[in-house]
């Protein structure tokens, strides 16, 4: 039987997001109603600018007093999509402490803070929520909260930015530079005047911390999450990345470390293999690649953006917390139960792409080898070409550390025979 009484909501910010969090709500509201067993309704909506015109939601909604609309005490569930750390933190907070549970979108939060208010969650017995802050519409946290939860995950590996796949795409299928690219992804609506975030890695490093807390039940924050961007990419990456039959993402990767007592965290561009899932994603569509002992191999895909995407896994949380309050439950919360620290990046093992300007003569390939040789970096192929004096030399390594790699670079720099190098760039994906 279905409870009359109505769920009530407080919507915290609509934007993008929250104009089709509010638009879903009213239009779907019989479905969503069936499937809670009790009608939800939107109690209120806090905004920053009041005069602008919200189709389909009343005026008497709107209030720029968002704290007031937190504090009512007859909120069931508050659905933040402000984004930011501050005054979304204090609000989400009030929230619990005014017996309301939280659905969030906010990745940026999540990753700095979760730790936190999953504490404040559990102290208030209130669910959080936040489905919407890694992948958008696609299915990611619920699956490694509760469909892996007997498992153990060991890799995530994932595209978890649009618009710099979207870039990446472009300059591999079209031989476009970084710059023409961004500029189509931006006329496009994919990137932000400022794109800083998304290019320079800082969205996927926030979701990285937020992947890797799930995946290996440990405590990662952003600080954690080394982070490297995108904009250094050139065409001529590419045109190496096709010789060895691999394509250029900016991955999110997430490593238990083989022993099982560390973990590593990080966000780079990488050459990854023709024949990985992740090498066929195209455009601004996302996906996950997740890796454990009793699954195997999964993967993860859709849009990772956009409002009615974004929406619709922030619907999903609704759902699910409404019917856990109507239940008097909470679903999973916060487990870190396993405390791994989290190693840094120095230690992280991997393969790399190398390409060194060099003078063409006799020797200089023998020079280079030694210098891989003294630090400990197995070679795996070299290539080499050039004319009138002048050569390019391609080497890439079987798996070696970062800090050994660094140790290799420096050496070459000091070579006379070495020009300089003109890229590093790690290969995964194998």
């Amino acid at each position: 039987m279905m409870r009359t009484r109505p769920l009530k909501v407080a919507l915290l910010g609509c934007g993008v997001v929250g104009s089709e969090v509010a638009r879903i709500m009213t239009t779907h509201a019989d479905d969503l109603a069936a499937r809670i067993g009790a009608p939800v309704e939107l109690a209120g909506v806090a905004v920053r600018r009041p005069d602008k015109v919200r189709e389909g939601i009343p005026a008497e909604l709107i209030t720029t007093d968002a704290t007031a609309l937190v504090k009512r005490g007859d909120i069931d569930v508050v659905v933040e999509v402000i984004g930011g750390i501050e005054p979304a933190r204090s609000l989400i907070t009030t929230a619990f402490e005014h017996g309301a549970s939280v659905v969030s979108a906010n990745k940026a939060l999540l990753a700095q803070d979760g730790a936190g208010l999953h504490a404040i969650a559990e102290e208030q017995n209130k669910d959080l929520y936040y489905e919407a802050a890694v992948a958008g519409a696609i299915p990611l946290v619920r699956p490694l909260r509760e469909s892996l939860a007997g498992d153990k995950v060991n890799r995530v590996l994932g595209i978890v930015n649009g618009t710099t796949n979207f870039i990446l795409d472009k300059m591999d299928s079209t031989g476009a530079g970084y710059q023409e690219a961004l500029d189509e992804a931006t006329a496009l609506g994919y990137a932000e005047a400022d794109p800083t975030a998304d290019v320079e890695g800082f969205d996927a490093a926030a979701k990285a911390a937020i992947l890797a807390g799930i995946a290996f039940h440990t405590r990662v924050r952003l600080d954690d999450v080394y982070r490297e961007g995108m904009t250094e990419v050139t065409a001529a990456d590419f045109a190496s990345a096709r010789g060895m039959g691999c394509t250029i993402k900016l991955l999110a990767i997430c490593e238990r470390a083989a022993d099982g007592e560390s973990v590593t965290a990080r966000v780079h561009p990488a050459m990854i293999p023709l024949t990985h899932p992740l090498a066929s994603v195209r455009g601004a569509y996302n996906a996950v690649f997740v890796e454990s002992d009793a699954a195997g191999q999964l993967m993860f895909y859709g849009p990772g953006a956009g409002g009615a995407p974004t929406a619709s896994a922030v619907l999903g949380d609704l759902v699910a917390v409404c019917r856990n309050r109507l239940s008097g439950a909470t679903g999973p919360g916060d487990s870190a139960y396993t405390r791994l620290p989290v190693s840094p990046m120095g230690e992280v093992v991997t393969r790399y792409h190398i390409s060194l300007d060099v003078a063409d003569k006799p020797g200089v390939l023998a020079q280079v080898a030694t210098v891989f040789a003294e630090h400990g970096v197995s070679i795996d192929t070299v290539r080499q070409q050039g004319k009138d004096g002048e050569a390019s030399l391609v080497v890439v390594t079987h798996h070696a550390s970062d800090a050994s790699l660094n140790g290799t670079v420096e050496a070459l720099r000091s070579l006379d025979t070495v020009r300089g190098v003109a890229s590093i760039m790690r290969v995964e994906g194998e």
